[in-house]
């Protein structure tokens, strides 16, 4: 099984693993930069778990930003009937999609 550690980011979980490609809520860093994540809430060096309380000690994930970009467009409706009342709002994510460099 290969190494793998969990990361939180934007207030979402991803399972990383290194070489992997993520698409994460904006990091705010320019294109090629480094980004370091601490917040690790469990780290698998392939045959051994390690869970944090809540996040493991001296653990870190390093993320390369590839691009920052948008997400598709998401649309709320709302409608109330027989009142008239109709209401449409798109809204689109900000997003960072990062290469994992090393865990």
């Amino acid at each position: 099984m290969n190494p793998y550690a969990v990361i939180e980011t934007g207030g979402k979980q991803y399972r990383v693993e290194a070489g992997q490609t993520v698409e994460v809520e904006l990091l705010h860093a320019e294109k090629g930069a480094v980004v370091k994540v601490d917040k690790v809430l469990a780290l698998s060096d392939g045959t051994t778990l390690k869970v944090g309380t809540p996040y493991v000690d001296g653990a870190a994930v390093e993320l390369e930003v590839v691009e920052n970009f948008r997400g598709p467009k998401v649309f709320a409706f709302d409608k109330k009937r027989r009142k008239g009342y109709k209401r449409t709002v798109g809204h689109r994510q900000e997003l960072t999609r990062a290469t994992v460099k090393s865990i």
